[in-house]
This record gives C-alpha cells, sequence and structure tokens, in this order.
C-alpha cells in the first residue's frame, strides 16, 4: 500500500527537526519530506529581492507535488499569505502553520499581544489574526513587538540567549495582555521557561494537528 506523502516548506533549518518530531508523532503513517530556501527570511527585508520570494515559494511547492505531495504545510509566518495563491497555483491544500493558533488567539482573548524576533513575522502573524478574527466574528485589540536581539542569538546558535530574551518579554507583555502569541515557531522553547497567568501560544504542535486533520480528509 503506498503511503500518503506531504511537505514541509520551510524558511530556517532550526525548526525541521522540531516540526519532524511532531509530524512522526501525529501523522505517522505518512512520508513527509522537507524543502528549504534559507534566505527567504533575510530577503523578505531586502527590496531588490522580496519580490522573488513568491515565485520561489511557488517553485518549492511544485518540487513538493511533482515528488508527489498531496498536501504542503508552510512552517513560516513570513510567508502565511502565500499559502492560498500557491495553494490555487500547485493544485494541492497548503496549509499555514500558525492558522490554528491564530484561531485559538481570538477565540481566547480581548487582548492579544503578538511577539516575535523579526519585523517581517511580526505583521503577517498581526494579518494573520485580524483575518481569523473576522472569520469568527471577534474584535480583539491586537499589539505586537519585536523581541530586539532575540533573532540574532539563535540564528548564531546561541539558544539560551534567545529563550532568555523571548522568556522576558513574555512576562512583560502577559502583564496586559489575555493571550501572548509567539509568531515563530523557532520561539517555542522559550515558552517552556516561563510561568504566567495568560495562555502563552506557539504555533507547531495545534498547526501539526491541524495538518494531521487535513491530510486525514484527503483520503
Amino acid at each position: 500500500m503506498t503511503t500518503t506523502r506531504v511537505a514541509m516548506l520551510h524558511t530556517g533549518a532550526v525548526v525541521i527537526a522540531p516540526v519532524r518530531e511532531l509530524v512522526q508523532r501525529e501523522l505517522p503513517d505518512v512520508t513527509a519530506v522537507n524543502y528549504l530556501d534559507d534566505r527567504i527570511v533575510a530577503d523578505l527585508s531586502d527590496p531588490d529581492a522580496r519580490d522573488s520570494v513568491p515565485g520561489r515559494v511557488l517553485a518549492l511547492a511544485r518540487a513538493a507535488v511533482d515528488g508527489g505531495a498531496e498536501a504542503i504545510l508552510l512552517t513560516c509566518s513570513s510567508i502565511s499569505a502565500l499559502a492560498a495563491p500557491t495553494a490555487a497555483q500547485v493544485g494541492v491544500p497548503v496549509l499555514r502553520i500558525d492558522e490554528a493558533m491564530a484561531d485559538e488567539a481570538v477565540a481566547r482573548g480581548g487582548r492579544v499581544a503578538v511577539l516575535a524576533t523579526l519585523a517581517t513575522t511580526s505583521e503577517p502573524t498581526c494579518a494573520l489574526l485580524r483575518e481569523r478574527a473576522e472569520r469568527a466574528g471577534t474584535d480583539p485589540r491586537i499589539t505586537s513587538r519585536v523581541v530586539e536581539g532575540a533573532f540574532a542569538a539563535v540564528a548564531g546558535g546561541d539558544r539560551d540567549t534567545h529563550d532568555r530574551l523571548v522568556a522576558a518579554a513574555i512576562t512583560e507583555a502577559a502583564r496586559e495582555a489575555d493571550v501572548v502569541v509567539l509568531a515563530q515557531a523557532s520561539m517555542a522553547s522559550a515558552a517552556e521557561a516561563v510561568q504566567v497567568d495568560v495562555p502563552v501560544l506557539t504555533s507547531l504542535e495545534p498547526g501539526v494537528r491541524r495538518f494531521g486533520e487535513l491530510v486525514a480528509g484527503l483520503r
């Protein structure tokens, strides 16, 4: 019996291992293939390169479909807006890993604090929250902050400094929010290092679970 093949499209190598682990747990009977373009995030901030990003994401998706993928998961919030147009081009479902997190956030609280380590991720996450809030018929107050220095730390291999900076930002944001949203999958480890009185939402587990539901519906 041929197993279902799915694809993960990444913009950073740091999330490949945790996503793989979750996919193995939540979708044990699929074959998962990873596709990576680790310059996308940097190029989104480059006026000379940002226009190339949609075509590159589409090229990765087409490669995945050519390889037999029946569904695709975008693991980077910075490119979540490309999910629908990419799906329309390649003819298979393309899911945003942060969609399930956004749905939970807008359902939980009127004050949603978004934390990101990159400006290129902050706005797409806020836009997704507004989209899902409108879909749910809610009107949360969304604020956002970029945690300066955290991305540089993790990109340089200093996970401890990244987690310390993000954990401090979570503690501060939680004082004036009903729910804290971590915009990037790579921030999830920091949530484990802090205890606050409001939910701190990350994208990986709910995103992979929803992807599993999507894939199950294809069979």
